[in-house]
């Protein structure tokens, strides 16, 4: 079962807390292993700590970077607390300025959780967070 993170890139750092206490409830009451998360902004790099905080004491737990741009595109070197990327499949064929959102919904429909923090009117978080609300195999935890 996989975890997917979506925020606002300011997000402030109390989230951090938050993110930690999600992470370790959703490893120990619905068996998440797998957490993905993107690589823009404040709120993914919360995210990725919070997942790399609780993988200290549960080896099982493991953090995939999601990538909108094929890798032979735009390298990426993963920092050493990731265990891979993950390169949506057709997203080669979604024209650049689409890929993020497009690697977005990806991470949703193969995803069962989204941690959210996302409040922002018309912002493309609120609009990823909505899209998966219309999907009834998903359940959703909001930050504040």
């Amino acid at each position: 079962m996989r975890c997917f993170f979506i925020g606002h890139r300011d997000a402030p750092g109390e989230l951090l807390e938050q993110l930690i206490d999600q992470v370790e409830r959703q490893v120990e009451e619905a068996g998440i292993q797998e957490f993905l998360v993107g690589g823009y902004g404040g709120y993914d790099r919360m995210a990725a700590q919070a997942v790399t905080h609780v993988k200290k004491r549960r080896p099982e737990v493991t953090l995939l970077l999601l990538l909108p741009y094929h890798p032979a595109q735009r390298q990426v070197d993963l920092l050493p607390d990731f265990d891979g990327s993950l390169y949506p499949p057709g997203l080669e064929r979604t024209p650049r300025r689409y890929a993020i959102v497009k690697a977005n919904h990806y991470g949703v429909d193969s995803s069962q959780c989204l941690i959210a923090y996302a409040w922002k009117p018309g912002s493309n978080a609120v609009k990823l967070v909505e899209y998966a609300e219309g999907r009834k195999d998903k359940w959703i935890i909001r930050l504040r």
